[in-house]
């Protein structure tokens, strides 16, 4: 704050100063004869602007009340540190990124998700038990990160595969499984159920983060097509607790390591 009213402060005296200076000649341009400034201090002994205090307070209160309503509940407190390969939490979220993105994609292009990949990182907040806010939803998703399916070959797609037994981490992961061997190296990779075909196209959703390479995903820079679906991961969350009054996400077998 200290330093934009220096730099307001500072704005203003060159604007006057370059106004109110004369010209040499027609020819040259306008030169600044000299800056100062100096600081203003911003100290609690400061008094709120009572008309502008009073101008916001309705807003703050509404957006209070939106932040604040109930939207579901769940009987267990749910985190992403819950599990080495794949978390409740983490489990939940890429399901919902794959009921709730899967109908807008099939509407505009005919074709359906095959999978769902985001990442163990962008999970902000764990999930605490008990009631589940609109507040809960930007906890855990506070990035303006929107879905987007991504189109990629088999061979990338087992590639992804190979990312994700190698970084150890519980990335999130829906329509998928991946089952690791005691050394760590891929025993099975299924999506849909079946074996990745090298040759086929498969559509997988994701984040803009991590469709441009972010926590090093690489492998969607092979892509042979994006369509963004205008939804934000936050408002799916929101719109999932909406339609579950209770949630009760567990681990499961989908990527896991023997």
């Amino acid at each position: 704050m200290k330093n934009f009213l220096l730099l307001l402060y500072g704005i203003t005296l060159l604007s006057l100063s370059s106004c109110g200076e004369e010209k040499n000649n027609s020819s040259d341009p306008l030169q600044v004869s000299k800056i100062e400034g100096k600081q203003l201090s911003v100290k609690k002994s400061l008094t709120e602007d009572e008309e502008i205090k009073s101008f916001i307070v309705p807003y703050k209160n509404r957006i209070k009340g939106e932040m604040n309503m109930v939207l579901s509940y769940t009987g267990e407190t749910l985190s992403k540190s819950d599990g080495e390969y794949n978390t409740a939490i983490g489990n939940m979220m890429a399901d919902a990124v794959m009921e709730f993105a899967n109908p807008i994609f099939k509407k505009r292009t005919g074709n359906t998700i095959d999978g769902v990949l985001l990442n163990h990182g962008g999970i902000r907040s764990k999930i605490n038990r008990g009631d589940i806010t609109t507040q809960t939803a930007y906890n855990i998703m506070p990035f303006e990160n929107e879905a987007v399916v991504v189109a990629l070959k088999g061979s990338q797609v087992l590639k992804m595969f190979e990312y994700l037994s190698r970084s150890k981490r519980a990335h999130p992961i829906s329509g998928m499984q991946l089952i690791l061997n005691s050394k760590n190296q891929i025993k099975t990779a299924r999506v849909q159920g079946k074996k990745v075909d090298p040759s086929k196209t498969y559509y997988i959703v994701t984040n803009d983060y991590l469709m441009e390479g972010g926590d090093n995903m690489k492998f969607f820079s092979q892509r042979e097509s994006e369509t963004f679906l205008d939804y934000k991961l936050r408002n799916i969350f929101i719109d999932y607790f909406k339609k579950y009054d209770t949630i009760q996400p567990v681990r499961d077998e989908r990527f896991i390591k023997e």
